[in-house]
């Protein structure tokens, strides 16, 4: 049995989940989810728990029980608590401006012109102080999605530091030439 996929979901109270077919709807503060799970899975909704059951003891069955396990509990954290990921902005010149309700960002970040990104539907963002970026919303692959595009566009290289980095992320430098030609000659 799999250790992630033979656990219980419970279901919070502000949380309402319907069943239908092999797709699954979970509504709750925050907005709602839907997710539709392989048919090879049996997904029974009670009162106030969620089961996820598999049919055989397959491999593939085994890993597809445990993951749509997680997708369902992803989903019931995402609509009550919402799921965010935190970028910082570094470097000097760099810049990131928020528009349209928090749907747009325009990042200066070197290149000879403005970067816009658009957040999918589910997604806003937030912009801080200090250049800190935050994505929020309640699917947690979109948000990680988002928050890795908008990483993407200029990664922290690994002299200065300039970039865009997770806000936890470490930035391992390197020394620069001069500082590696130090030997006695």
């Amino acid at each position: 049995m799999s250790r992630i996929g033979k656990q219980i979901i419970p279901i919070p109270e502000k949380v309402k989940v319907e069943l239908k077919n092999n797709t699954i709807l979970v509504k709750g503060p925050k907005g709602e989810d839907k997710f539709q799970f392989h048919s090879d899975m049996q997904v029974v909704v009670n009162e106030d728990n969620i089961e996820v059951k598999r049919p055989s003891e397959s491999k593939k069955h085994k890993s597809l029980h445990g993951l749509t396990r997680s997708i369902i509990n992803n989903m019931i954290h995402g609509v009550v608590n919402g799921y965010e990921k935190t970028l910082q902005l570094i470097g000097v010149g760099y810049s990131v401006e928020l528009r349209g309700n928090g749907t747009h960002l325009f990042f200066t970040i070197g290149y000879s012109h403005q970067i816009l990104i658009d957040s999918p539907v589910g997604v806003s963002f937030k912009v801080g102080k200090g250049n800190i970026i935050t994505v929020m919303g309640i699917n947690k692959q979109k948000v990680g999605e988002v928050a890795a595009k908008v990483r993407s566009l200029r990664p922290p290289e690994p002299y200065k530091g300039k970039g865009i980095k997770y806000i936890d992320e470490i930035i391992h430098k390197k020394a620069g030439k001069i500082a590696k030609t130090t030997g006695v000659g």
